[in-house]
């Protein structure tokens, strides 16, 4: 078997090395999904107006002993009645400014930002 010069042996292995560490790096760019929280509690919407990127998935939970909705001005989502400590999950796949507010209880308004 013949010996590689000891250059060779070294641009092989930082090859071998940065080809290894453009994997990991491109594995480390698959970023894990966005989970954003609203609670509701005394009869609100917390934050009232959020901003995630597009793919977010949002988690709503009444905090409320009285029943809330997450129910979106243009029909795009809508949760049925959520008692205290039930939840909600919607994943938002477009960009725009959502509005979205409790059917039960309308002047429970806030909004999502999708950008």
């Amino acid at each position: 078997m013949r010996m590689r010069s000891p250059r060779v042996f070294i641009r092989t292995f930082a090859a071998g090395v940065l080809t290894a560490a453009a994997s990991i790096a491109g594995h480390a760019a698959i970023a894990a999904p966005v989970v954003a929280s609203v609670t509701i509690q005394n009869f609100d919407f917390h934050p009232m107006a959020l901003t995630v990127p597009i793919g977010a998935t949002v988690k709503w939970k009444n905090l409320d002993g009285e029943p809330h909705t997450v129910t979106s001005a243009d029909g795009s989502f809508r949760s049925g009645a959520l008692d205290q400590d039930d939840t909600y999950d919607h994943t938002f796949t477009k960009p725009g400014v959502y509005t979205y507010l409790c059917s039960i209880h309308p002047r429970m308004v806030a909004t999502i930002t999708v950008k």
